[in-house]
């Protein structure tokens, strides 16, 4: 192979594959809302599209029954080589343009270029991930005219929705997309310019925990005072979850979370942290502290510990807000799980603290509304992980960090396990300011670039493993 000629391409057409992500962004492929399967279907048609460009054989649209599309390519002309398994997915948020953070463009879904970033939704999570891994595709096959390993290509359609039908496509389709070595771009490099390997994930349980008084609401003249306050139980229900940097005060909840090693530890303790810069990221109103426990590191938090977020509540709305006692109320939480607890044990623990002892007798019944995903670990040794670090340090030219991610890619255990415990790569494209889920989500474009260049340099190495 010549590496200057397939690293040349990519520089040489770097203004086509920024064309390329502008006409994947701007399809409002947004999966959460019921109301753009069009557009969804759109953005795989697009998809595969841009696979045959790349150069990718057997492009097809995918489904499994009643979901939506996920796009499919292949390349299968290195025999006695591995077979890469790529995963990326074409689905995004919505715009989310609420409160003080507005877009800081009149349109979130055309891709604009400013200060090194391209903003636009979906443009880092995780659209610019199917451009850059077919960018490494098509920098072989269109100098070169082949790849050094095998490849198979799948793009889902409905991630952002919890990829609900993506278990059971994977196992309708083993025998199509059985592969050695699992690639995913859609993690976070720890800062701009560092790359990073996720080897962790936390898991999820999500429950809904619902209030009722009364039959009915009373006017608060009439009642105010007399008769319980659905929503004022909820609120003093959920302020149990209140941590005051220590421990969540569940019983039984942090009884199998499993510590981090020294070398973890020390290898984590040697990552760069710059807190003030973390509070604009996150953008922490003056003032307002961090929430991590005491003594432990931000990242063991996020990365190692299990949390608790309320992610919506209700009671009422303010278009029809009235003096009303209101009778019911509810709120759905979000947990986030660390290795070792068990989904069905943490969901018990929580819902047997959350129902006990109702303020003033309400009813309370705390659900789980969604299926849980659980964790994922794994020891990031081996041949795979040993080509996927040197190929970032040729990409980027930089040492790579060994990182833990507080979010959630449920199918990246399961799939492993699938194709008979084949390493699974998860590599960073986005950054701490990257926004994703958030207004003026972003991509930094050189380290972008940078993930090209190490996708090209992994594919490389991979055909020796």
């Amino acid at each position: 192979m010549s590496d200057s000629a397939v690293l040349g391409w990519l520089e040489q057409h770097h203004e086509q594959l920024v064309n390329d992500l502008a006409a994947l962004v701007a399809i409002p492929s947004i999966s959460t809302d019921g109301e753009h399967e069009k557009e969804i279907e759109q953005s795989a048609e697009l998809t595969a599209e841009q696979m045959r460009q790349a150069g990718l054989d057997n492009v097809a649209i995918l489904r499994a029954s009643g979901s939506l599309p996920y796009a499919y390519g292949e390349w299968l002309d290195a025999p006695g080589k591995p077979t890469v398994f790529l995963y990326a997915h074409h689905d995004v948020q919505p715009v989310n343009d609420v409160g003080e953070a507005r877009w800081q463009q009149p349109d979130p879904f055309r891709l604009t270029r400013r200060e090194g970033r391209l903003f636009g939704r979906g443009a880092a999570d995780d659209k610019g991930a199917i451009t850059a891994q077919l960018a490494a595709i098509a920098a072989y096959r269109k100098t070169v005219g082949k790849l050094p390993v095998n490849v198979k290509m799948l793009v889902e359609g409905e991630e952002e929705i919890g990829s609900r039908n993506l278990l059971g496509f994977f196992r309708e389709q083993k025998q199509r997309l059985l592969s050695d070595v699992i690639v995913v771009c859609d993690t976070e490099n720890i800062e701009v310019g560092l790359p990073s390997i996720t080897y962790s994930l936390r898991g999820i349980v999500s429950l809904l925990v619902e209030v009722q008084s009364a039959t009915m609401p009373v006017h608060s003249g009439m009642a105010g005072g007399a008769l319980a306050d659905a929503a004022l139980a909820l609120n003093v229900i959920l302020s149990r979850l209140y941590w005051n940097h220590d421990r969540l005060p569940v019983p039984g909840f942090y009884d199998r979370v499993r510590p981090m090693t020294d070398t973890e530890r020390q290898a984590m303790l040697r990552l760069p942290v710059d807190l003030d810069k973390t509070r604009k990221d996150l953008g922490i109103l003056p003032g307002v502290e961090f929430a991590t426990q005491q003594g432990v590191h931000l990242h063991e938090q996020t990365w190692r510990l299990p949390a608790i977020t309320i992610v919506a509540q209700e009671a009422s709305s303010f278009r029809q807000v009235s003096n009303q006692v209101l009778p019911r109320a509810r709120a759905m939480l979000s947990c986030r799980i660390v290795p070792d607890q068990q989904p069905e044990e943490v969901f018990a623990q929580l819902k047997a603290y959350l129902e006990a002892n109702p303020p003033w007798g309400v009813r309370v019944n705390v659900t789980s509304p969604h299926p849980a995903v659980n964790w994922w670990m794994t020891s990031p040794t081996g041949p795979a992980f040993t080509a996927a670090l040197q190929a970032l340090r040729d990409g980027y030219g930089k040492e790579p960090a060994m990182i833990g991610c507080g979010g959630t890619i449920g199918f990246v255990g399961p799939l492993a396990e699938l194709f008979n415990g084949a390493p699974a790569l998860l590599l960073g494209i986005e950054d701490p300011q990257s926004n994703a889920h958030a207004p003026n989500e972003s991509l930094h474009e050189g380290d972008w670039k940078n993930l090209m260049r190490s996708l090209v340099h992994l594919l490389a190495h991979l055909a020796s493993c």
